[in-house]
C-alpha cells in the first residue's frame, strides 16, 4: 500500500481533502445565511454506486454548482439529508468526485487553481476559445479523461 494515496489522475487525495474543507468552510456561511439554500431528494445519494454516476448542472455562475454539490455529497456520507446545518461534515469530506471545467478558466486565477486541484477535469471547449467563438473537433483525450473519471468516481 502507498504511503501516499492518489486518484486515477495523480492527485494527492490527502490535498484534495484539505482544498474541499478549506472552499467548504470559506462557501458554507454563503449557504447558510447569504443566499439560502434549499435542498430536496438527497436521501437518493446514498444509494447510489460510487462509480458511473454524472451529474449534470445547467450553471449560472463560476464554480457555485460545484461548491453546492460538494457540500451536499459531503453531508449526505455523513447521514444528513435536505440540510447542511453545522460544517462538520468537512472533516472527512467526500472527495469521490470529480467537475468539468473548461481549460481556459482553470488557471485564470489562485482560486480556480484552487479548484482545479480539488476535482477538475479540464476539456477544451469546442465552441469557445479566449472569449471568441470558434469551431473546432472534440478532443478525443477529454472524453478518455471523463470516462476514466466515471469508471472510478462520480
Amino acid at each position: 500500500m502507498p504511503l501516499i494515496k492518489r486518484n486515477p489522475f495523480g492527485h494527492i487525495l490527502f490535498i484534495k481533502k484539505l482544498l474541499i474543507r478549506y472552499l467548504g468552510v470559506l462557501s458554507h456561511q454563503r449557504y447558510k445565511g447569504f443566499n439560502t439554500l434549499d435542498i430536496e431528494g438527497s436521501e437518493i445519494i446514498k444509494d447510489l454506486p460510487g462509480e458511473n454516476v454524472l451529474f449534470v448542472s445547467n450553471h449560472q455562475t463560476y464554480f457555485a454548482d460545484v461548491i453546492t454539490f460538494v457540500h451536499i455529497f459531503c453531508a449526505v456520507k455523513w447521514r444528513k439529508f435536505n440540510r447542511l446545518g453545522i460544517p462538520y461534515y468537512l472533516l472527512n469530506p467526500f472527495t469521490n468526485v470529480y467537475f468539468i471545467a473548461a481549460d481556459e478558466t482553470m488557471n485564470d486565477n489562485w482560486i480556480s487553481k484552487l479548484f482545479k486541484l480539488s476535482g477538475a477535469l479540464t476539456v477544451k471547449r469546442t465552441w469557445r476559445a479566449e472569449g471568441k467563438d470558434v469551431e473546432r473537433q472534440r478532443n478525443v483525450v477529454d472524453t478518455q479523461k471523463i470516462d476514466k473519471a466515471l469508471s472510478h468516481s462520480w
